[in-house]
């Protein structure tokens, strides 16, 4: 087994020009990273401070997955300097999250909790073998959890639970889960219960 992805053979790279090799080579000789770098050349120049600080207008921190067909901004009507969003693969509380929530919660101010799942998620389709296999491929075992799941829903529910319960953090009574429809685009709330 391989661990490590790479893009197709052919795949496109939408509206950049890419080569699609996977590689990480554009089609004008630089690497992805080349072209976000020219892109933040172009950004920096028309940029103006916005005059905020770090805590978030709307005082929620969002959990979310770090799916690219998620723009979770948008999805949510979010605009710069409302929330504090926090991103990983499946969008599950571990122990990272927990500590990002509660320097959001202790140290800037938020209030609420957000987390959301979407449908199609490639932690559902990931199996305690991949760990194992990671090891074999790489000679040591990763010192974090997978924390791949079945069931969005059930998943959800764990993750509000594993925020309710933390002791770190101090604001857990508004704390809602959701699954994002990646073909939709709506968000389904989702029971603690």
């Amino acid at each position: 087994m391989t661990t490590s992805a790479a893009a197709p053979t052919g795949s496109a790279d939408t509206g950049s020009g890419g080569t699609g090799s996977g590689d990480g080579a554009t089609a004008g000789g630089g690497t992805v990273t080349d072209r976000l770098v020219e892109a933040n050349e172009h950004y920096a120049a028309m940029f103006r401070d916005p005059g905020m600080d770090a805590r978030p207008v709307l005082r929620v921190a969002v959990v979310a997955c770090m799916d690219a067909r998620i723009d979770l901004h948008r999805a949510l009507g979010l605009q710069l300097g409302d929330c504090h969003t926090i991103r990983n693969a499946g969008g599950v509380v571990t122990d990272d999250v927990i500590r990002s929530l509660t320097i959001s919660q202790r140290a800037l101010g938020t209030r609420s909790v957000v987390l959301i799942h979407h449908t199609g998620c490639g932690m559902q389709t990931l199996t305690k073998d991949f760990r194992h296999d990671l090891e074999m491929e790489v000679g040591q075992r990763p010192s974090w959890a997978v924390e791949a799941f079945r069931d969005a829903d059930q998943d959800v529910r764990q993750s509000m639970r594993r925020v309710r319960t933390s002791p770190f953090l101090p604001h857990t009574d508004d704390v809602r889960g959701f699954v994002f429809d990646v073909t939709t685009g709506r968000l389904r709330e989702i029971d603690p219960a």
